[in-house]
């Protein structure tokens, strides 16, 4: 039975027929709570073979017990946003880079689909486990407007339909939306109840003003979407720096942990419920989703 989510919640039905055809089913319900993390050593380097008894996770500060926790190579699924509108001019070209790069870093098992955004989002590919990319990758152009949050709301869309249970989102852009009909706070939510990571590359020029206000503001929208979904954020708009945060995300991707715990809160409220995820051993630090909406 494939497990459906909502606002990282999946609600998981049974029914159970009793005595006579007539009888009504017997429907039993759980809270699970799925959240993918990334453990790191003092070298920076990933944390795997973690035991549950190193593992704890609080929900709004109160401990959750675990339902499984899974650690090792697993298969991901994965959506490459490519910012095509008029403001990246001939940013494209290391946009286009940077997706090559993480795909060339894939494996058999894995699936990742290509997206360009402008003034309304294009499929250029597929999911698929091959480093290939259709021609008309290579005649991107920038032009229009900027439908960042759109992207953000299909890729989530497309996620949520995938069997891997580890999934991401990886943002090429600027950061400026001027054309969407979702809000950044829709994009979000959408992303979380997809249980998708989202990794977010500024590709802003380096010789633009560090300290002017559209500047900072397109750093603010970046990064609220990578903090808040457990991903990275990265000011690079090309060169080895770039190259190097793409190969880290997908090793990142590649090992990445998951546990999944049913919640002590039985409420349907709709609220934020804020997750933190601990690890015993000494000297490793975490990094996760920072919470989940609940349902209504």
């Amino acid at each position: 039975m494939r497990l459906k989510t909502w606002f990282l919640i999946t609600i998981l039905t049974v029914a159970i027929p009793v005595g006579a055809q007539d009888d009504e089913p017997i429907r039993i319900e759980t809270r699970l709570v799925i959240v993918p993390f990334t453990a790191i050593d003092r070298n920076r380097k990933p944390v795997q073979k973690l035991s549950k008894s190193e593992v704890g996770v609080f929900e709004n500060g109160k401990p959750q017990v675990l339902s499984f926790l899974e650690t090792g190579e697993d298969p991901f699924a994965a959506v490459v946003l490519i910012d095509t509108s008029g403001s990246m001019e001939d940013r494209i070209l290391f946009a286009r880079s940077a997706a090559i790069t993480f795909l060339a870093g894939i494996r058999d098992v894995d699936s990742v689909a290509i997206l360009q955004f402008d003034n309304k989002v294009q499929k250029l590919r597929d999911f698929s486990n091959s480093g290939d990319v259709p021609e008309r990758f290579f005649d991107l152009s920038a032009k229009g407007y900027t439908a960042l949050n759109d992207a953000i709301a299909e890729a989530a869309r497309m996620l949520s339909q995938r069997d891997e249970r580890r999934r991401a989102i990886i943002v090429l852009s600027d950061g400026a939306d001027t054309r969407s009909s979702n809000s950044g706070e829709s994009a979000l939510r959408a992303a979380l109840a997809a249980d998708a990571t989202i990794y977010t590359v500024d590709m802003n020029p380096p010789d633009q003003q560090l300290g002017s206000k559209e500047r900072l503001q397109n750093h603010a929208v970046l990064r609220n979407f990578a903090n808040r979904t457990g991903g990275i954020f990265v000011n690079a708009p090309g060169g080895t720096v770039m190259r190097d945060a793409l190969e880290q995300i997908v090793g990142e991707l590649k090992t990445q942990n998951l546990i999944g715990y049913e919640s002590s809160d039985p409420r349907k409220d709709g609220r934020w419920r804020s997750i933190e995820i601990r690890v015993s051993r000494p000297e490793v630090s975490v990094r996760s989703r920072r919470g989940y909406f609940a349902p209504r």
